[in-house]
């Protein structure tokens, strides 16, 4: 079986180093928060080229004290795109304030940046561009139009740690970005974990607070907060696995390489990073029309997969209520059918990626009408 993501062969290379940082936690009863958060919050700041970083328990929660941070409440209009995880919209749902929906562009599948002005009303207060897959989004058209409206830019790089954009590091261009460490992102915790990072100190000081109970300090409670403290654990696994983060990007991107190399010429939809990225193969999506036979047929050969996403937010049951229709947003709608994920983790070999590849080449060429085939985009 080759699996999709492999995080015991990963546990394997790291082992020692990590079960000895969990020892120092366990002798340090430094349980929640303490001095390893804090140090990989410095460390992973710096490494998003960014001043500050904030830990808490999970990417959806950094979203969520981001757009508190920044204000955002009942009667605000927050703009993304539905082509996303669930995470990016209920944050915004949180707050009282109402998602609004922008198309991707159906290449690099990242918020349409043309789209972006049309749908800017006076309630709008800010955009969350999504780094999907683990690319960047257009930014600096994106930045252009906040600019000129006066919102802010909260970055979802819940996928996209060390990916860059025009030589700039995701994490470092909004006014706030948002980070997951969920066990199989390409930084990935023992658990969950999440962190905001900024350059604003006023910005990480409020969710310093709003992570703790509001507290500036112990029982002093300045505003009403939750519970969102990143666990000690969590901080010193990080840390370990945040001093290989590059070479593992670097076997992702040696991967999804191969995988390109291997497809070039099947007629299959592969991604396309865009020229001015750095991107971090946090998925490795493909297109076809048949993505549930294709799905059947190589999980039969012993190879797993999988759909990120099948259902934009737009029109999930969960969503009903801010009644938008199905072809609305029809470049989300059409990727949401076709996207399919192949194996992609930093430990995978050269000759798995050929296995997978040879499989969905096998697929690809038994479809009697080449005009059913996802032309590339």
């Amino acid at each position: 079986m080759i699996p999709f993501v492999d995080l015991k062969a990963q546990y394997q290379s790291v082992k020692e180093e990590v079960n000895a940082a969990i020892q120092g936690v366990l002798d340090s009863c430094q349980f929640t928060l303490g001095s390893e958060v804090l140090a990989f919050e410095q460390e992973f700041a710096a490494y998003c080229q960014a001043k500050q970083g904030i830990g808490v328990n999970t990417g959806t929660s950094a979203l969520h004290l981001a757009l508190l941070a920044a204000g955002v409440g009942r009667g605000d209009e927050v703009i993304t795109v539905p082509f996303t995880f669930m995470a990016t919209v209920s944050a915004i749902d949180y707050t009282g304030a109402k998602p609004v929906f922008v198309d991707i562009d159906p290449v690099s599948f990242t918020m349409d940046a043309k789209a972006l002005e049309a749908a800017i009303t006076d309630k709008t207060k800010a955009i969350i561009p999504v780094h999907l897959y683990g690319q960047p989004a257009d930014m600096d058209p994106i930045l252009e139009v906040a600019k000129r409206h006066g919102l802010l830019v909260i970055e979802d790089a819940c996928q996209a740690h060390g990916a860059e954009y025009k030589g700039r590091r995701a994490g470092s261009m909004g006014d706030m970005s948002c980070f997951s460490f969920y066990p199989g992102k390409n930084l990935g915790a023992y658990g969950e974990g999440g962190m905001v990072v900024t350059d604003n100190p006023d910005y990480a000081r409020t969710i310093r607070m709003l992570r703790d109970w509001g507290a500036e300090k112990k029982y002093h409670h300045v505003l009403k907060g939750y519970n969102f403290r990143l666990e000690g654990i969590q901080g010193a696994v990080l840390r370990v696995k945040l001093r290989r983060l590059e070479a593992w990007t670097e076997a992702r991107r040696g991967a999804a390489a191969h995988y390109d190399r291997l497809l070039s010429d099947s007629g299959i939809a592969t991604p396309k990073a865009m020229p001015y990225n750095r991107h971090v193969y946090h998925i490795y999506a493909i297109r076809t029309a048949h993505r549930q036979a294709w799905q059947e047929a190589l999980l039969a050969q012993g190879i797993q997969t999988g759909i990120h996403y099948p259902t934009p937010i737009h029109l999930l049951p969960a969503f009903a209520d801010l009644g938008y229709r199905e072809g609305q947003f029809p470049h989300s709608e059409r990727a949401a059918k076709e996207v399919l994920s192949l194996p992609m983790f930093a430990e995978l070999t050269q000759d798995q990626c050929e296995e997978v590849a040879r499989a969905v080449r096998n697929l690809a060429s038994g479809v009697a009408d080449t005009r059913d085939r996802v032309e590339a985009l």
